[in-house]
């Protein structure tokens, strides 16, 4: 995984069990057509993953 540029992450996103923010993503994934993230909640230990698409209008289409 390359280095993280920590002004492009995402923070406060809210748990998907309590709602309380979380600071910033445990894990990143990161590929040219998305990006996962893995968010862990030590408030209630909740863990979930969060995936942005990207669209790539630069690719030929793969069907006509």
């Amino acid at each position: 995984m390359a280095r993280a540029n920590f002004a492009d992450l995402p923070r406060g996103n809210p748990c998907a069990q309590c709602g309380r923010p979380i600071s910033m993503p445990e894990w990143i994934e990161a590929s040219p057509q998305c990006t996962a993230y893995l968010w862990h909640c030590h408030a209630c230990d909740y863990q979930f993953e969060a995936v942005a698409y990207f669209d790539d209008a630069s690719e030929e289409p793969i069907a006509a």
